[in-house]
């Protein structure tokens, strides 16, 4: 169902050459309070440093990572009620 429901999203964060730095993980946090499912796009990373860094994102940001494919991770964290 929430794969569903992010095949028409955009992502709404970039990962830069950077990394996974603190400024993208409380974008991503702000983002997941007012949407709960993102995408997350990570365009300038090799394979295995992007899975580190999803992991990593969706570790600090106490979500759930739905589906990773490719350069694009889909987050999800149920908003407080």
């Amino acid at each position: 169902m929430l794969k569903a429901r992010a095949h028409s999203l955009e992502p709404v964060v970039l990962i830069g050459n950077k990394g996974l730095t603190d400024e993208v993980v409380t974008e991503v946090d702000r983002a997941l309070k007012v949407h709960e499912l993102i995408k997350v796009r990570a365009p300038g990373l090799d394979r295995e440093a992007r899975e580190v860094a999803f992991n990593a994102l969706s570790e600090r940001t106490n979500a759930i990572a739905v589906q990773i494919i490719g350069k694009v991770c889909v987050l999800y964290r149920k908003k407080p009620e």
